[in-house]
């Protein structure tokens, strides 16, 4: 735990004066509050019932004086506080951000979306309310606490006793009441991530929520998960709750004791007026105190399961790092896979990719098919290096893909992914995530070799047309061409588009083909598709099998020797209703 708690108040860094500062200016506040009572005590006993004017008005200044003191003290200690927390939660939701953005793939798989967004907003609320609760106080109340006890015990050591047993009763019955408490509070934040998911799910797919009609479904999905979250916090809540009674039946009794025992010791002038009404007062001080613990130990209960959730998010490296002396850049096309095998964890007995031998040259356009589950994405992964290689090794420009710096070598590798996404911006902003300093005739010049401009030309502000956030206002054919326009705007060595063309038109998707041909013949190509007529005029083309290569060659070798080609090419080429023909007969 320690070590956990040591990765994050790393991140107070420039906020470290204002939580030295807080604890001060608290501890400052409680010893003007415990003065008040003792010069109220002198004040009766040496001004009133000595009748000295003179006495009571100085008294009385000094007291003005403290509490004034004191008022300013707890004023700086809140705002130092807040200050404090405010920027220790800010710089968490930094850090974390900032490290997941170097994440592999492989670390992004441990984690769902749902709980890093959780973590991001719920948990890192959590732990700025702890710690603004920690520097006020937990200082605050020990020293309050320890002053009062002292002072009290030097004004009379027989009715202090009853605060003494009444603090140690009350701190062990607290003690198991937080226990059981926590708990139910360390159950709770899985049960956000759920929440959040839930609501994730349904408003990334809204949609499809209503073509099928589905909206009472999700209400009923979402108040599941609520309904989970708030069967929790009641429970820990009714545990907290029992802290109220149990602090004021101690109170009243500790009143009780020390008037009754307290004015049988001024009749028998064992003690004065004002030192009663001052040991009064040091007991609301004391229980009171030890009321604030508790809170505080409830909100760090609470904050524990956030602590070590965040500890995880921040903790966690990448599974990929730059070589010592990378290389930075990447001679020409040119890929080849060597004995590959992968497997997306370790430890796992069957790899995904199995004996993988590939030679491509630079500028060769290869086409990848294969059925569902036939690794083919898995293959140009291992490419650009968002995953590492189990066994064997990938070479791209003739040297290992490990040896290159990542940055770099993705940069001359360009991916448009299976799962397309644009950001909410202009189409510019969209396209210049390919290259910052890209010109508008550079976007302009992309977007025709990937049939974009013919569309874009017919928005009302063309190329400033802003796109919803995961693009969402466009269709997912214009969708799939702004993708393939932002990888090419990064000139890059390798292009892979992973299943890219699928939801344009066969004539549009032959276009994109041409215009690859002509106008970047030295780029090497790799197309993942489902249709024959988007590879067939690859220069060569690459089966894919349950994680193996099963063919490499032209279109008409494959028709020649490769059964699993033959048979695509021919259900894609003589009619879908040949299989169930033969079935039915």
């Amino acid at each position: 735990m320690f070590r956990t708690l040591k990765t994050l108040l790393k991140e107070v860094k420039e906020y470290k004066r204002a939580s030295i500062a807080t604890p001060v200016y608290m501890i400052l506040e409680v010893a003007m509050e415990m003065v008040i009572p003792f010069l109220m005590a002198s004040i009766i006993d040496d001004g009133v019932n000595a009748g000295n004017m003179a006495h009571i008005y100085k008294v009385g200044g000094i007291m003005i004086a403290a509490a004034f003191l004191g008022l300013v003290a707890g004023l700086l200690g809140g705002r130092y506080g807040a200050k404090a927390s405010a920027g220790f939660a800010k710089n968490l939701r930094e850090a974390m951000f900032n490290n997941i953005q170097t994440y592999s793939f492989a670390n992004i798989d441990k984690f769902s979306t749902a709980g890093l967004v959780t973590r991001l907003t719920t948990d890192v609320t959590n732990i700025q309310m702890a710690y603004q609760m920690t520097l006020r106080m937990f200082m605050r109340a020990p020293a309050s606490l320890l002053c009062a006890m002292a002072i009290a015990f030097t004004i009379n050591a027989r009715l202090a006793s009853i605060y003494l047993i009444a603090v140690l009763i009350l701190g062990v019955l607290l003690f198991f009441i937080i226990r059981h408490a926590t708990q139910y509070f360390m159950m709770a934040f899985p049960k956000y991530d759920a929440l959040n998911a839930s609501v994730q799910e349904n408003v990334s797919a809204i949609r499809v929520v209503k073509a099928y009609v589905r909206e009472e479904h999700e209400t009923g999905k979402f108040k599941k998960a609520s309904q989970n979250i708030y069967d929790i916090f009641v429970k820990a809540e009714k545990n907290v709750i029992v802290n109220a009674p149990l602090m004021q039946t101690t109170v009243y009794t500790c009143i009780l004791l020390i008037s009754w025992l307290g004015a049988k010791m001024i009749v028998s002038s064992e003690l004065t007026t004002g030192q009663m009404m001052s040991l009064l007062a040091y007991c609301m001080n004391i229980l009171m105190s030890l009321m604030m613990l508790s809170m505080v130990f409830v909100m760090i209960s609470m904050s524990t399961a956030s602590v070590k959730r965040i500890a995880e998010v921040l903790n966690e490296t990448s599974t990929l790092t730059n070589p010592a002396c990378p290389v930075t850049e990447v001679a020409d096309g040119s890929v080849e896979f060597r004995n590959v095998d992968f497997a997306y964890h370790r430890d796992s007995t069957e790899p995904v990719l199995k004996d993988i031998n590939i030679k491509v040259n630079s500028g060769e356009t290869i086409g990848i098919i294969g059925g569902t589950g036939s690794a083919k994405t898995s293959f140009v992964n291992l490419i650009s290096r968002l995953y590492d290689v189990t066994e064997g090794e990938v070479l791209v420009g003739g040297r290992n893909v490990k040896e290159y710096d990542m940055e770099a070598l993705r940069n001359q590798v360009s991916v448009v992914l299976q799962n397309n996404v644009l950001f909410s911006g202009s189409i510019l902003e969209n396209l210049r995530w390919g290259d910052k300093n890209a010109t508008d005739e550079e976007c302009m010049e992309v977007c025709r070799l990937a049939c974009a401009d013919e569309f874009i030309k017919k928005f009302p502000e063309g190329y400033h047309t802003h796109i919803e956030q995961g693009g969402s206002n466009v269709s997912g054919g214009q969708k799939q061409r702004l993708c393939i326009a932002r990888a090419l705007l990064k000139k890059p060595q390798v292009l892979i588009l992973d299943d890219s063309t699928s939801a344009v038109d066969t004539a549009t998707d032959a276009k994109i083909r041409k215009a690859f041909r002509e106008e970047i013949p030295n780029t090497t190509k790799f197309i993942i598709a489902q249709r024959i007529s988007s590879v067939q005029d690859a220069d060569r083309i690459i089966v894919m099998e349950e994680g193996r290569v099963n063919g490499f060659g032209t279109h008409e070798e494959l028709l020649e020797s490769n059964e699993i080609y033959r048979e695509v090419y021919e259900s894609q080429t003589q009619g879908g209703g040949d299989f169930d023909e033969k079935a039915g007969e």
